[in-house]
């Protein structure tokens, strides 16, 4: 090897390992929905990347990252090689591309003097959220497709159709044939905060920031539940053929007078000056938003001026963000401690020296698990960067380099700073720790011994969502524990009011009103019974979908994990955690507790018998997005004439109900093996339904 290849060869290296970072960063953020890289880094990365690529052209790859977009398509993602579940791809009719950072005035300056003189700019926010792109046909929505990677995206039509502020049509002699606006998918911080407290008392995993959280929710199969959850949408740019105006400002004026959610705070800028005072404007104002924001996308106005300045592979000319930097402090991490959950997870937890973030004290943040500090490589004593920036959960983000010598408060300090250990038992209770094969927490196993787990139990029981029990806060449940009074939920029902009435803080009116609220949760239906109990990933919707598939704790006990697999959303570890439930002598003694004290173990009301037997011995697939009826209730209309629902596609079935958008996995599947396909008219006259 001559001199020149053994001095070139480090740099051939830096760009191998560049594009594998920048690849692995694209997947978790697109795919995953889990950022490990903050946005100036990635682009500081990708910056080092487009450089080392220009020194060496004999190394261009088409798949570099510098070469096209992140994808978040759902054909790429490893959950549905587990569900058998994903959407319809659809190409794109214009490149769906990202925009180029930027991170101060001479970046902005430096962009401004490639562009023409005297240049309008139009300055908007830059809402931290999911890529949209909505298609109008005569008015009418007709597809919602993601981003993707850039050529093609999914269709997720029936998700977006639960978002109040996006028209399924619009009205106008002025309406183009066709039309296609873009915009931004998000969950308004009040949603995402009440997401979150959701997930934490079932002990799921938080949602870091609400981008995170409107990603996840895009993308899931139950319309159901996206509705639920609170979606909001801004949209920021129009394409088509023949559109009304010749400057981007008044496309999104003409968009807003037909109905379209466009946002008040675009402004057409003249100088760069005006430019940084609209940044700085908003860089304070954002904070009162009810979405998150993480910068400001600045466009020319002119169209004829973007068309003349074109695209580079990744982006526009015509376009570039500002990112607001993210607000982070240094602080002391004075010490980790250990929290135990419900469900008896293990949680290790930052104690910091008080430090302030967007306004508000922050001591605590979570250092999730043990493979996040040892990534981090952090320890008590450190000096570390918390972070609050777009997010709403303060999270460490790095350290800085230690000192050769330090001083530390007390001997535990001193140990700890040797290098960070995992406790191996519980902090709680003394049981060693279990760590489950593919899962990265550790887990108390001592489920009826240790005392937060038996606690946790209890809180979930009475929370509002379950049984819904006044009276029994946190701390009245502590108070009966360390009693001896409450050591399951069973013992709730045993309670007398003069054991109530006579503790501290508590009174005879107080044990009246926990009296009162326990005999009224004797009415609560069974499906918030099965979510009480509190099983293992048994959550609220996955509780009714059990529910309502078997109609009694009687049939569920003897369920086989081939059974629970059949119902929607439930998979093999669930249905595993239902059967070990059953399979404990101590749950079923606290069942039938249960049962005695006179909770509601079964279905209220007869099943509903069928309506005819018009499909008796049939086997349906349903597949696409509907007009007259929503899905469910088209599954309901088939049971109830008695033919079966079933997910995928075999030579059993009998046809496919089919709605606009199948999916083409299920039509060329459906076609090979010559299995019918009929139309939402077709199936509402084959079951006598008016339409």
């Amino acid at each position: 090897m001559d001199l020149f290849s053994q001095i070139e060869a480090p740099e051939r290296e830096e760009i191998k390992r560049l594009r594998e970072e920048l690849e692995d960063a694209n997947y978790r953020y697109y795919v995953l929905s889990q950022p490990t890289m903050t946005d100036r880094d990635f682009d500081e990365k990708m910056h080092r990347l487009q450089a080392l690529e220009a020194l060496y052209p004999d190394m261009f790859d088409p798949k570099s990252p510098t070469q096209h977009v992140g994808s978040d398509l759902a054909e790429n993602r490893k959950t549905k090689e587990k569900s058998g579940k994903t959407f319809e791809t659809v190409e794109h009719k214009y490149p769906m591309l990202s925009l180029g950072n930027t991170y101060s005035r001479e970046e902005i300056e430096d962009w401004v003097r490639k562009l023409p003189q005297g240049v309008e700019i139009v300055c908007e926010l830059k809402y931290d959220g999911l890529s949209i792109s909505l298609w109008y046909e005569h008015g009418r929505l007709t597809k919602a497709v993601t981003r993707g990677d850039g050529q093609k995206g999914d269709n997720v039509i029936a998700n977006i159709k639960t978002i109040n502020s996006i028209p399924w049509k619009i009205e106008g002699a002025d309406i183009p044939p066709f039309f296609e606006l873009r915009g931004e998918v998000l969950l308004p911080w009040a949603q995402f905060e009440r997401l979150n407290k959701e997930r934490e008392e079932q002990e799921e995993p938080l949602f870091a920031n609400p981008r995170n959280a409107a990603s996840g929710t895009l993308k899931l199969q139950d319309s159901k539940e996206v509705a639920r959850r609170g979606l909001e949408a801004y949209l920021y740019y129009m394409l088509g053929e023949d559109l009304p105006g010749k400057t981007h400002y008044g496309r999104l004026m003409a968009a807003k007078q037909w109905g379209f959610n466009i946002s008040d705070a675009i402004k057409v800028c003249h100088s760069v000056d005006e430019v940084m005072a609209y940044i700085e404007y908003w860089d304070t104002e954002r904070k009162k938003l009810p979405v998150a924001t993480d910068g400001i996308v600045l466009k020319v106005n002119d169209l004829q001026q973007q068309a003349e300045l074109g695209y580079t592979a990744k982006s526009p000319r015509w376009a570039i963000a500002y990112k607001f930097p993210a607000e982070k402090q240094l602080t002391l991490l004075k010490a980790i401690t250990y929290q135990v959950g419900r469900t008896g997870i293990v949680t290790p937890v930052a104690n910091l020296e008080p430090v302030q973030l967007s306004g508000t004290t922050v001591q605590r943040a979570t250092l999730h698990n043990e493979d996040f500090i040892r990534s981090l490589d952090i320890r008590p004593g450190d000096r570390v960067w918390v972070e609050k920036g777009g997010e709403i959960i303060p999270k460490i983000t790095g350290r800085e380099e230690r000192p050769i010598s330090r001083p530390y408060a007390d001997v535990k300090q001193l140990l700890d700073s040797a290098g960070y250990t995992f406790p191996t038992v519980c902090p709680e209770c003394g049981t060693p720790l279990v760590r489950v094969e593919g899962e990265a927490a550790w887990r108390c196993p001592n489920e009826k011994d240790c005392p937060p787990q038996m606690k946790g139990k209890i809180e979930h029981f009475v929370s509002r969502k379950a049984m819904a029990i006044d009276g029994l806060g946190e701390e009245t449940i502590d108070l009966l524990f360390e009693q001896g009074l409450l050591h399951s939920i069973a013992d709730l029902y045993d309670l007398k009011p003069e054991e109530i009435a006579r503790q501290e803080r508590l009174g005879e009116k107080s044990a009246q009103n926990i009296m009162d609220s326990l005999e009224a949760s004797k009415q609560v239906p069974w499906e918030r019974v099965l979510f009480a109990l509190g099983i293992r990933m048994v959550g609220e919707t996955t509780a009714k979908k059990i529910a309502r598939r078997f109609r009694s704790i009687d049939t569920l006990q003897w369920a086989t994990a081939e059974q629970l697999c059949g119902i929607e959303d439930v998979g093999q570890q669930i249905a595993d955690n239902i059967i070990a439930y059953f399979a404990d002598m101590d749950n079923l003694q606290i069942v039938q507790r249960l049962r005695n004290a006179g909770l509601q173990m079964e279905a209220t009301g007869e099943e509903p018998e069928n309506i005819s037997d018009i499909l008796a011995g049939k086997s349906i697939v349903i597949s696409g997005v509907f007009a007259q009826h929503s899905r469910d209730e088209y599954k309901a209309m088939i049971e109830a004439h008695g033919g079966k629902n079933t997910g995928s596609i075999s030579k059993k079935t009998s046809f496919v109900l089919a709605g606009e958008n199948m999916g083409p996995e299920k039509r060329n599947k459906a076609e090979a093996l010559s299995i019918p396909m009929i139309s939402e008219e077709e199936f509402l006259q084959m079951i006598q339904v008016p339409i």
